[in-house]
């Protein structure tokens, strides 16, 4: 190996390393805020109280959030990332609202951190829904991941996403299908296992006639 690609390797570990610091930093922090907004309410929580239990100083926090409310949702955007990689890593040769599906199961079925394997994410689901001050910042981790859905789907059906709408249409289906389906899970009283929820989503999605093109 010449020195020049022996300090290409180590700066590709280096850059590897303050990848892996960096999330792991903002993984901290999120935990953090979703900890005390559990524990405390969302209204008793300061960034000075998440800081604190994150072990970093305020300017630290200010670096990745812009609030208690942005670090809070931040907890979601990892899962949707996860998601989107399932999504991603599908046969082409499925569907778009089969590879979204099949996605999600791939999701939940094996990753130990699925919304129905911890507890306090049906919790974290039911502050988001319940807190309008945090409506902003779960829309826009929302939409990101709902942005880099239709690119995936888009690269799947060889479209432009942004010349074409079937693939933003497809993925707006999907992920009604899969909020639907959360909804039901978080709502009070009894309900069936969040996997079975969005099984029958889709499944009612599939079996919804296609629209009538005459009167």
């Amino acid at each position: 190996m010449s020195s020049n690609e022996g300090r290409g390797s180590e700066a590709r570990r280096s850059e590897g390393r303050r990848t892996r610091k960096v999330q792991e930093s903002r993984e901290t922090m999120a935990d953090a805020a979703v900890e005390l907004a559990l524990a405390h309410g969302l209204d008793q929580v300061t960034v000075e109280m998440i800081s604190e239990r994150a072990d970093v100083s305020r300017r630290t926090f200010s670096r990745y959030f812009s609030g208690k409310e942005d670090a809070l949702v931040d907890a979601l955007r990892a899962d949707f990332a996860r998601i989107n990689a399932a999504l991603a890593a599908r046969p082409a040769d499925e569907s778009p609202l089969t590879a979204y599906h099949r996605a999600l199961r791939t999701w939940l079925d094996g990753e130990p951190t699925a919304w129905h394997r911890l507890p306090r994410s049906g919790d974290l689901l039911r502050l988001l829904h319940a807190e309008p001050s945090l409506l902003p910042a779960y829309l826009r981790v929302q939409d990101e991941a709902e942005a880099e859905s239709v690119l995936i789907v888009a690269r799947r059906l060889g479209m432009d996403a942004e010349r074409d709408l079937r693939p933003a249409l497809a993925v707006s289906l999907a992920v009604g299908a899969f909020a639907t389906a959360v909804r039901f899970w978080i709502a009070p009283g009894e309900s069936e296992p969040l996997p079975l929820l969005i099984d029958s989503a889709f499944a009612a999605l599939a079996a919804e006639p296609a629209p009538s093109t005459t009167d």
